[in-house]
C-alpha cells in the first residue's frame, strides 16, 4: 500500500445499465427471476459500487500485486432504474484501518438516488491469495 492510501479519496464511475445487467439475466436459469421486471438488478448494483471503489484505491496500491476483495456490503436499493438509463456510483474511502478499507458509497440513476451505504473491501497480496484458494481446491 502506498502512502497516499487515505481516507478522502473520492471517485466517481458511470455505467450505462444494458439488458444483461436486469434482473432476469441475473440468474437466467431462475424462472423467478426471468418473470421479474428487467430493471438494473441490485446484484449488479452491489458490483458497480465494487467496481467504483476499486477503481478510486488501485492508483494507491502496488498493482496488480496489491488488490482489494470485498469483505462486507450494508446498502439500499431505494429505486428501480430501467435499461438505457446512466448510473453513477461515487464513493469515498472513509477508514483505513491497517488492510482494511471503509467506503461510504451511493448510487444515482439521473432521476433520483437509488442507493447509499457503506462498503468494506481488503487490502491482499495476490499471489498469498491464490495460494491459499489452491489449497482450499485440493482439500476433500
Amino acid at each position: 500500500m502506498k502512502e497516499t492510501l487515505k481516507p478522502g479519496i473520492r471517485y466517481e464511475h458511470t455505467f450505462l445499465v444494458p439488458e444483461s445487467k436486469t434482473v432476469p439475466a441475473l440468474y437466467p436459469e431462475a424462472d423467478e427471476f426471468v418473470a421479474m421486471p428487467e430493471v438494473f438488478a441490485t446484484g449488479f448494483l452491489v458490483g458497480l459500487l465494487e467496481w467504483a471503489c476499486i477503481k478510486a484505491i488501485n492508483p494507491h496500491l502496488d498493482w496488480p500485486h496489491e488488490q482489494t476483495v470485498g469483505t462486507h456490503i450494508d446498502v439500499s436499493h431505494d429505486a428501480a432504474t430501467p435499461t438505457g438509463f446512466e448510473v453513477t456510483a461515487r464513493v469515498e474511502l472513509i477508514s483505513v484501518e491497517g488492510k482494511k478499507l471503509v467506503f461510504a458509497v451511493e448510487a444515482h440513476d439521473g432521476v433520483e438516488l437509488i442507493s447509499r451505504g457503506k462498503h468494506e473491501r481488503f487490502v491482499i497480496n495476490k499471489e498469498k491469495f491464490d495460494a491459499r484458494l489452491a489449497g482450499k481446491r485440493v482439500k476433500p
